[in-house]
């Protein structure tokens, strides 16, 4: 029996920021997951673990207790609260192959390959299981902590991926050309080179095959979002450190749609003035407001008036013509049109701006190998510290004090009974009963794999961000996240696209008009005109699913909640991650008010030993707790310690 335990479910983002915080001031911290993976719905999978995903979450079977006798462990000052056994929090999951499978059958992945439909077939997959001797070694492996590592270790570095791809290419064509002689050969070079020009500018054929031989090049996420450069998630790495624990890449474009065209948008000053987008008077309007919006607190008159006025009404206010309130709203602000007011659209707009130029032009970061990594990073820390992970390892129930009205213990699904002062659960295991005051809202997600950019320019490796505007009315506007292949998301020649916004219907219906504009699906080329097919890059791919968004429910909310219980959401809709590291402090302050909130792990120079301390270690065996975070690193077996300990951000 474990005493004096912060006890926890579910290794999302805010659970594994407070396991962290619990560990690094000292206290007992047991984690337990019922799944097999770290992150929650904050997770990333290679391409065939989200064939799993995907097959699990489009299953409605139950899950049996196999411990039938554990509520004998139960005394009889003591009630029970039960826990779900399965996930609900997702919802309409449908995937679609926009290519030919048939070729894909001599392609084994992990034991399986997932059969998906084809575009506008009903949701059903089947299993197609092929000989190993099929595959390369590499292909036919179980995903594993070593299969991961190595492919790390020997993946491209990202600076180097971001360029060379296409110079390299045409040097080799260039070179076979070179022994030619005369001038029928002269010409015949001529022509091969022009036509290896032409090829070199068409996109490369990718097939489903490849996709599923590539698969662990993928690192998809759950859920789509990035990182403020002077945000809190930001601010708490580096302050706690773990930053050491993961690499980042700087957003390089937004991007805008508008008139049916995608086009970028200039952000910071040099961008503005550089830009051919905009007339020399724009240029001016538009720093002349950003100048403003910096500073609006300063000057109150401007929009006093307004408060109670959509941020919207304001900007027509301000003389700005339509390009430029287009840009401001959708682009920097990223408020909506309707929903949003002048001060909480001000408010948007200077945190953009503060953001800019930390570590690029942009305000924004992405986590190296998808946002999966952040909370492995925060458990990774947990059990440097001391923490203590279960996998694959459900809990029952709740044990309450009927005098003290206080959580007592767990019992899991061995029937074991485990103790522990405080008890962090995240929302999706509570049961209808406790849940029954509540309402949900929803997320709509869209995952595709593409073959091209949205907006094809000189450079391939493109980290992007477009916000759409409403596509009907009563519409929210979407978010779409573009990632290229150095990001360590996709493999070589593909696009890994995420797609965001509130639930009005089911994902597909929400998220597929958007689609459809910035796309090119098989179903509908038909309709479209070769120059149009050409244009839009084509879907390979796509996985739509409804995700429940919890954030903001008041702890009232939920009936019968032991006081020293406490619930944590899954993600929000915000591009940004504040509200999970919100929620985070604001829970480990509630039970460890006196503490500092995960500060950075000592610097081993700084620790001082006793001399019973140097003297275990002259004889070989060490105890010393000061020396536990240092070991515990090293033989660390998440999947986020074979990320690379490069400390990428720095002040």
């Amino acid at each position: 029996m474990y005493q004096s335990i912060p006890s926890q479910t579910y290794s999302s983002l805010p659970e594994s920021i407070i396991a962290a915080a619990c560990a690094r001031s000292g206290q007992r911290v047991l984690h337990v997951d019922s799944r097999n993976y770290y992150g929650g719905n904050w997770a990333s999978f290679s391409f065939s673990g989200l064939l799993s995903w995907i097959k699990e979450n489009q299953q409605n079977t139950d899950i049996k207790d196999e411990c039938e006798d554990w509520r004998k462990l139960i005394l009889e000052n003591e009630e029970v609260i039960s826990l779900n056994k399965k996930d609900k929090t997702i919802q309409h999951v449908e995937a679609f192959c926009f290519d030919d499978q048939d070729a894909a059958e001599d392609v084994e992945e992990a034991g399986a390959l997932a059969r998906l439909p084809a575009y506008g077939a009903s949701v059903a997959e089947e299993v197609a299981e092929e000989p190993e001797k099929e595959c390369s070694p590499l292909e036919s492996a179980v995903p594993g902590a070593e299969n991961l590592e190595s492919e790390k270790a020997t993946s491209v570095d990202p600076a180097s991926a971001a360029e060379g791809n296409v110079t390299e290419i045409n040097a080799e064509n260039e070179s076979s050309h070179d022994s030619a002689s005369g001038e029928s050969t002269l010409e015949s070079g001529k022509t091969e080179a022009a036509l290896s020009e032409i090829s070199a500018q068409e996109p490369k054929k990718i097939t489903y095959s490849q996709i599923v031989r590539e698969g662990r090049r993928f690192n998809i996420d759950l859920v789509s979002k990035l990182l403020y450069s002077r945000g809190l998630l930001i601010e708490l790495l580096i302050k706690s450190n773990v930053s050491r624990y993961a690499e980042f890449k700087n957003a390089t474009r937004i991007l805008a749609f508008r008139e049916g065209k995608v086009e970028q948008v200039p952000c910071s000053r040099a961008d503005v003035f550089n830009s051919r987008q905009l007339a020399m008077v724009e240029k001016r309007m538009l720093m002349k407001f950003l100048t403003f919006c910096l500073e609006y607190e300063q000057h109150p008159d401007e929009y006093q008036d307004y408060k109670k006025s959509t941020f919207a009404q304001f900007l027509k206010t301000r003389k700005l013509t339509p390009s430029l309130q287009h840009f401001i709203l959708h682009s920097i602000a990223m408020v909506s049109e309707k929903d949003c007011n002048t001060l909480e659209g001000l408010q948007a707009t200077r945190k953009f701006l503060q953001c800019l130029g930390r570590y690029g032009n942009t305000p924004f970061l992405f986590p190296l190998y998808g946002q999966g990594e952040i909370p492995q990073c925060f458990c990774r820390m947990c059990a440097v510290f001391g923490g203590i992970y279960c996998l694959r390892h459900s809990v029952q129930c709740l044990v309450v004090d009927k005098e003290s009205g206080r959580c007592k213990a767990v019992v899991d699904h061995f029937g074991q009974r485990i103790s522990a002062n405080y008890f962090i659960v995240e929302d999706s295991y509570l049961s209808e009963s406790v849940c029954e005051n509540v309402c949900y809202r929803q997320l709509s997600r869209a995952v595709l794999i593409t073959d091209q950019s949205v907006l094809k320019t000189d450079s391939e490796q493109q980290v992007s961000i477009l916000m759409v505007p409403p596509v009907d009315l009563g519409q929210p506007a979407v978010c779409v996240i573009e990632l290229c292949s150095s990001t360590m998301t996709c493999m070589k020649d593909t696009y890994l696209v995420h797609l965001t916004c509130p639930s009005t219907k089911t994902a597909r219906e929400d998220l597929e008009p958007v689609v459809q504009k910035l796309f090119s699906l098989n179903a509908e080329t038909e309709k479209e005109t070769e120059d149009e097919v050409l244009e839009k890059p084509r879907v390979l791919w796509a996985l739509y699913f409804n995700m429940r968004d919890s954030s903001g429910i008041d702890r009232n909310s939920y009936s019968g909640l032991p006081s020293n219980v406490y619930v944590c959401s899954g993600p929000d809709s915000a591009l940004g991650n504040d509200c999970a590291v919100k929620q985070a402090e604001t829970i480990f302050q509630e039970m460890f008010p006196t503490e500092e909130f995960c500060p950075a792990p000592p610097n081993p120079e700084d620790i001082i030993y006793d001399e019973d301390e140097i003297a275990s270690e002259e004889t070989g065996f060490n105890n010393s707790p000061e020396t536990k975070p240092e070991s515990s690193l090293q033989e660390s077996s998440s999947r986020g310690s074979s990320t690379a300990v490069k400390e990428h951000i720095e002040e």
